[in-house]
């Protein structure tokens, strides 16, 4: 079965599943994201994603290791959980992007 339902869950602050969240499709594919204020919200979305028939879910760059396993462990790995990841060379840009 060809790729029909993505899904793509990213976190910010301020973000709320509730209310953010779009749709970017044509008649094949279909992209659904969600935006959620921490990672620790994934669990949750994944599920609902998971429910809505969502065949593919990546994560944001906000996750982690542990963060990413808590999302294959909720969907129980019914489907792939990619998450996106930066090489060494990006390493000092992001830290600066996410100083307090």
């Amino acid at each position: 079965m060809a790729l029909q339902r993505f899904g793509f869950i990213v976190a910010g602050p301020g973000l709320d599943p509730a209310t953010h969240r779009s749709t970017l499709g044509s008649p094949q594919f279909t992209m659904l994201t969600v935006g959620i204020g921490h990672p620790s919200q994934g669990p949750a979305v994944a599920k609902e994603m998971l429910a809505s028939g969502v065949q593919l879910i990546e994560l944001c760059g906000a996750f982690g290791p542990s963060d990413t396993a808590r999302v294959q462990h909720a969907i129980a790995h019914q489907v792939p959980v990619g998450a996106v990841s930066y090489g060494s060379d990006s390493i000092a840009a992001m830290h600066r992007l996410f100083a307090d």
